[in-house]
């Protein structure tokens, strides 16, 4: 099929890619004319494990292509993908303005029928205004064409795009049309040649449906969040709870590991969008006020455990930290809970020596320039570097490389043998049988 997917970012490029790599002719359209030149060299503005590899393949093949306008497009394309940002507008709800610009340049440059298709994560109804504003540029050019609008919400996980594209767990698909239904079909037969994991609904329905599933995520996480600090204070070790109830098949694993947080592209601004849904429509959602408001207080449960050892004046003490972006296997730092222990420590006038495998350069992008130019913030070549006279170690995010360190090392180079662990990532006891004093999440 001959594919265009309006948007170059994290959800475009990845589904752009994928498509490629299945046989087909695609091309990437993004608006920013630098992203677009280094894409053509292959170089990605993301990190996300393979995909490089991909892009550089696909375009060696000639199935990928990437451009500044859909009017610059020459295949006539059977489906367009609308993959471009849905931010957080200033009242918490989802910003239409970049998928409805979008669809303006659908209308103003289609020809033929087409399936135009939500990948972008919209609330209840856009799909219906996307249809209107590509009828009113088509009523513009005096022209009456015929095309479907369809919402196919992505379930990528950062750091397992690729895995999750090629291999998912089910696809939803909203529409209202017989023959868009038979183009989704043969669009997506190479992956999932089980028609039962393939899921047709109504167009809202399927909007719906990932605001839900991310909404219900988020709310494991804030629940065993929220349990880890009763569990604290009364004494008892989340961990062990944590495995206690996961064992329970229909409670199961994923998503109950006690954290500093959860941040992303993805929950905190759908998680707001949900609950803006809510009041627009005289629905009070006590559940996901309350999941918004344990995240927002669990991403400052490190640095209290910082105050509470150090005192709230940190002048004069060097804390590393091993971990910026907001999970492992990205580079993605948009809601990380580091930016919000950072904050507090340089607050409280700590030198900080930070490392990550890959959010560095991102890092140094997006943090205030006061802060590296003061000194205050470093960031160290290796994740031992950081460590050099560190009165404390924050791990903030669980890399492969951080799962056993050595600690021999580390107390060589620690000024103090302090460990504040915001994934549960060490074994307190063997930590302390090594002489680390040890601070982890509700344990």
């Amino acid at each position: 099929m001959n594919i265009v997917v309006v948007g170059a970012g994290y959800v475009g490029l990845v589904t752009g890619t994928c498509f490629a790599e299945l046989g087909n002719f695609v091309t990437c359209i993004d608006v920013n004319h630098e992203k677009i030149a280094d894409l053509k060299q292959g170089k990605l503005p993301i990190y996300e494990p393979g995909l490089d590899a991909l892009v550089a393949a696909n375009l060696k093949a000639g199935r990928l292509n990437f451009s500044t306008s859909l009017k610059e497009v020459n295949n006539k394309p059977t489906i367009i993908f609308i993959a471009v940002g849905t931010p957080s507008d200033k009242d918490g709800s989802a910003d239409m303005q970049y998928v409805l610009e979008a669809a303006r340049d659908i209308g103003k440059y289609i020809t033929d029928y087409c399936v135009i298709v939500d990948k972008s994560t919209v609330p209840v109804g856009v799909a219906e205004k996307v249809g209107l504003v590509i009828k009113e540029e088509l009523k513009k050019r005096n022209l009456i064409l015929q095309f479907d609008v369809v919402s196919n919400p992505e379930f990528l996980r950062e750091g397992a795009a690729i895995d999750d594209f090629m291999r998912p767990d089910r696809i939803i698909i909203g529409l209202s049309s017989e023959k868009a239904k038979s183009i989704m079909l043969d669009l997506y037969h190479p992956i999932m040649r089980s028609p039962e994991k393939i899921f047709f609904m109504n167009v809202p329905d399927a909007e719906m449906t990932k605001y839900v599933a991310n909404a219900m995520l988020a709310t494991k996480i804030s629940f065993m969040n929220e349990m880890s600090v009763l569990c604290e204070r009364m004494g008892v070790d989340v961990e062990n709870v944590r495995m206690g109830i996961g064992a329970d098949s229909r409670i199961g694993n994923a998503f109950i590991n006690p954290g500093c947080g959860y941040g992303g592209s993805c929950f905190p601004k759908d998680v707001k969008a949900l609950i803006k849904m809510a009041e627009l429509n005289d629905v009070d959602p006590i559940l996901l006020k309350s999941v918004e408001a344990r995240n927002y207080h669990q991403k400052r449960v490190l640095p209290k455990k910082v105050f509470n050892h150090f005192g709230e004046d940190l002048k004069g003490l060097k804390i590393a930290i091993w971990g910026l972006s907001f999970k492992p296997g990205t580079d993605d730092m948009r809601e990380a809970s580091s930016l919000v222990l950072l904050e507090e420590l340089i607050a409280r006038n700590a030198i900080i020596h930070a490392y990550d495998p890959v959010a560095m350069p991102q890092a140094q992008k997006m943090l205030p320039d006061t802060w590296i130019s003061s000194g205050q913030l470093t960031f160290a070549e290796h994740q031992y570097g950081a460590l050099d006279d560190a009165d404390a170690l924050v791990l903030v995010t669980e890399w492969k490389p951080f799962c056993y360190p050595d600690l021999t090392l580390m107390k060589n180079k620690m000024r103090q043998r302090i460990i504040f662990d915001g994934r549960n990532q060490y074994d307190p006891q063997h930590l302390k049988d090594s002489d680390f004093v040890y601070y982890g999440i509700g344990r």
